[in-house]
């Protein structure tokens, strides 16, 4: 099974699939500089970075994805930190085959905008009790495809947005994430 990661930032999540041993065969990333690029290299994996910012429009950027995971007969598509709303021709070139990890218990904190330490505020600004992480397939509506896995934990009454952000990161997605990625690989996803 030929995966493909993609990533904007610091690459927590890739670490957590390399440290699996989940083996990926390239790792995208949207920024020059994100430290997950170093991560991929650190683990001899192939990269590549495709800028959003170097095209000018969102269809130019997503026919140069598509055609970078075509070309490298990608089977699957993780999504683990990536910034970038995905095009119509990734979306329908691996439809069903495009996983994503989202810091909420989905419905909730979800969709445009809702990314990074921004979902933690809105939790922490609700007043919610219980939050999470989600791992679900990708489709054309974001953080709307069908989920795949979740796993809750409490909200403490001493959290911070970064503090929640650490723990769901660390309790949820470094665990879900991995064991997603096992399941598409074995089938176990339909």
């Amino acid at each position: 099974m030929r995966i493909a990661v993609l990533v904007s930032g610091g690459g927590t999540n890739l670490q957590a699939l390399i440290d699996a041993n989940i083996q990926i065969s390239l790792v995208i990333s949207s920024v020059q500089n994100a430290y997950a690029i170093e991560r991929a290299k650190n683990a001899g994996i192939k990269t590549l970075v495709i800028e959003r910012k170097s095209f000018k429009d969102i269809n130019e950027y997503d026919n140069s994805l598509a055609d970078a995971l075509t070309q490298e007969k990608t089977d699957l598509v993780v999504l683990a930190g990536f910034l970038s709303i995905l095009g119509e021709k990734v979306l329908s070139a691996f439809s069903n085959k495009i996983i994503n990890v989202h810091p909420s218990l989905i419905p909730s904190f979800c969709g445009k905008g809702f990314y990074g330490l921004k979902v933690h505020e809105a939790v922490l600004d609700y007043g919610v009790k219980v939050t999470g992480a989600t791992v679900h397939l990708v489709n054309e509506v974001v953080d709307g495809g069908k989920i795949i896995l979740q796993k809750a934990i409490d909200v403490l009454p001493s959290d911070t947005a970064e503090a929640l952000q650490k723990r769901v990161m660390q309790e949820c997605e470094w665990v879900l994430l991995p064991k997603a990625v096992e399941m598409f690989c074995k089938g176990e996803i339909k």
